[in-house]
């Protein structure tokens, strides 16, 4: 057997609460910014980790630097107690399956096709076996069965997102990153992709998933992290870290947070109250109106001007 042909090492199944990944004082420079400053985080198995926070706070950067795809300026990381360039890429791709924001496909595969590219760290173990029963499970939980047979590139965006969700359950592996996944998904979907990491965590898995739906944060998790500007705000429980006067800090905008009977969090943005039908009654503002055509009811001139 030639060097190429290395046995990889089988993952062991972890058990509940055990650290599978820990970042210890990250900091991540790009282009001479820092953009992530000193994280410390454990991520368990058997539990969902949301990690929030506004544009720009890091969030993506820090699940680039868990997968290996961002270099990390200083600091450690690790998976299942070793440094992640201790594995090699079929073993990580064991451990943990990865959705990012994007999902680029140039070619014209099947959503079956796509799916079926998460078995490939399988591929000459005796867990190649079991593929097709897996493929179709996949679909089945995030209902994309019917859209098997159809060419990915013509799906909607929700479609894709449920067909690639799919191909990080199909690869099977004990932690699950998760990078905006319901961004382009109805609510229905929303809530059926954050209920299928629930069920993944509390059959032992390790769920990381990127949210801007505070709401759905503190419905689904066993922690949040809420990051600013690189670094974290605040861990902990979903009630412990959303609060008012945080989250109205953090993304500088009110917000309120409502607790319900049964301990639950309602999240949303202080609103004003709208005048509905005013039909142009209030003059557009002086800055955006330099192109615009001014109209009596509008500019009180009493006849257009242009």
């Amino acid at each position: 057997m030639g060097v190429l042909d290395r046995t990889h090492r089988p993952p062991v199944p972890p058990r509940p609460g055990d650290t599978v990944l820990e970042l210890n004082g990250v900091d991540v420079e790009i282009d001479g910014r820092r953009i992530l400053d000193g994280i410390d985080l454990d991520i368990r198995a058997g539990e969902l980790l949301s990690i929030a926070g506004p544009n720009g706070a890091g969030k993506s950067t820090m699940l680039n630097a868990i997968t290996g795809d961002v270099p990390v300026t200083s600091g450690s990381i690790s998976l299942f107690g070793e440094p992640i360039a201790a594995w090699d890429a079929t073993e990580l791709a064991m451990r943990r399956s990865v959705l990012m924001q994007n999902v680029d496909v140039t070619f014209p595969f099947s959503v079956d096709d796509i799916v079926r590219m998460g078995r490939s760290p399988w591929e000459g173990t005796p867990d190649e076996s079991d593929d097709d029963m897996i493929v179709a499970s996949a679909m089945a939980m995030t209902e994309s069965t019917s859209l098997a047979e159809r060419v990915y590139t013509s799906l909607s965006g929700g479609e894709r997102g449920r067909a690639a969700f799919s191909r990080v359950l199909a690869q099977a592996a004990p932690i699950l990153l998760l990078d905006e996944p319901t961004a382009a998904m109805d609510v229905k979907h929303q809530e059926m992709l954050m209920r299928l990491g629930r069920d993944y965590a509390e059959a032992g898995c390790a769920v990381v998933v990127i949210v801007h739906a505070l709401d759905a944060a503190a419905a689904w998790s066993d922690r949040v992290a809420l990051l600013e500007r690189g670094r974290i705000a605040a861990l902990g429980a979903p009630e412990e870290v959303f609060t008012s006067a945080r989250l109205s800090a953090v993304y500088q905008c009110p917000i309120e947070v409502l607790r319900r009977d049964d301990g639950s969090l309602v999240i949303a943005p202080e609103r004003p109250a709208v005048r509905r039908h005013v039909y142009g009654r209030r003059a557009f503002p002086l800055e955006g109106r330099a192109n615009l055509p001014q109209f009596d009811h509008v500019s009180g001139q009493g006849k257009e001007t242009r």
